[in-house]
């Protein structure tokens, strides 16, 4: 009878074991794989920068889609956020609101990693106690990073691969071409440079590790799980930049979900697509007002006590302009006069040698 009791125990803890480590693993479906080494893990990066679009090859209607991509199980939450209150609270609120499945959401912050980059990029520096001096000809140096030979002749280039594209956004949405091209350009030459931080760690580790801006991260956080279920995406698989743009736009969870299209008409939006990323740009321009074939900007001869004239510092001296409401259309893209003014003069330095390249 002993020996029946010793064994009858001995069974009880081998299944106990056995279950906590089910319940533990944590494997990827196409976001990565994974290697052990000791008591940490470290993520595979995968080779491509966008969402796998195995699914997008087919008909949308025709398939059944799972109600979450990627097979991440847990019964408890592990790995670097394991004592994390804040991360438990959140997920608790996204089980609660939006009816995602707790081991799902623990299976998935699991593998989060902590970015110390980017918190080193979201943290302010400690103020200067020097006087703040002028910067002259910064306007001279920002518009040489985007206005150069190898930019124009790549957005023309995107330009040709995608000119039905453009030219059934622009009609579509009523934007004028060249500025679609223009955006894509000063964000991510031309789908040259996406980013290759992993958005759902950058998010993560915004939310819950720095403090300036977390409510805003983790709204967006909240956007992007609901996107990768919307859409269809491993939500370890899209990357971009280490604020959580992403695609040809660089557009923010949130922009995502309320302003992407499926301009190909696939089934998913996807904007590491030109196509769908082309006619996000132009719906995101068309919603906040853009006002087609009409001006954007004009030199103005020197200052003048006008709120719509704005000053830009070149090595020469300052540049005034007058601009208009596209050219504040733009600025909602990124609220910087320097920002919409490379946008514009991109676009329009495309726009003409496109033309030229290209009549009629």
């Amino acid at each position: 009878m002993a020996n029946l009791k010793h064994c009858k125990r001995l069974f009880k803890w081998t299944l106990v074991v056995l279950l906590v480590g089910c319940a533990t693993e944590r494997v990827p479906n196409y976001g990565g794989s994974y290697s052990t080494n000791g008591n940490t893990q470290k993520k595979v990066p995968s080779t491509a920068q966008y969402p796998s679009d195995l699914l997008t090859q087919q008909n949308s209607n025709s398939i059944k889609r799972p109600p979450y991509s990627g097979n991440y199980e847990a019964l408890v939450l592990t790995g670097v956020y394991a004592n994390s209150v804040a991360l438990q609270r959140f997920i608790q609120f996204m089980v609660q609101k939006y009816g995602f499945s707790q081991t799902y959401l623990n299976g998935l912050f699991s593998t989060a990693h902590r970015l110390d980059y980017v918190i080193r990029l979201e943290s302010p520096e400690a103020p200067s106690t020097e006087p703040s001096k002028p910067q002259p000809g910064s306007w001279t140096r920002y518009r040489n990073k985007f206005l150069t030979d190898a930019h124009i002749s790549n957005g023309v280039e995107f330009w040709r691969n995608n000119a039905e594209s453009i030219k059934q956004a622009s009609v579509t949405y009523g934007v004028d071409p060249e500025y679609i091209v223009g955006i894509i350009g000063v964000e991510t030459y031309f789908g040259k440079n996406f980013g290759k931080t992993c958005i759902f760690d950058a998010l993560t580790t915004l939310s819950f590790d720095t403090q300036r801006r977390s409510k805003y991260f983790m709204s967006e956080l909240e956007h992007f799980l609901l996107m990768t279920r919307d859409e269809d995406f491993d939500p370890l698989q899209p990357q971009g930049s280490w604020a959580g743009a992403m695609g040809y736009g660089q557009f923010m969870p949130s922009s995502f979900r309320s302003l992407a299209v499926d301009f190909n008409k696939d089934g998913r939006r996807d904007l590491w697509h030109p196509k769908d990323a082309v006619g996000s740009i132009a719906n995101y321009f068309s919603h906040n007002g853009w006002q087609f074939h009409s001006p954007v900007t004009k030199r103005a001869s020197g200052p003048v006590n006008d709120q719509a004239v704005i000053e830009l510092s070149t090595y020469e001296g300052s540049e005034f302009w007058y601009t208009y409401p596209n050219f504040k259309v733009i600025k909602k893209y990124n609220n910087s006069n320097k920002y919409a003014m490379a946008v514009h003069q991109l676009a329009q330095a495309i726009k003409l040698r496109y033309q030229q390249a290209y009549p009629g």
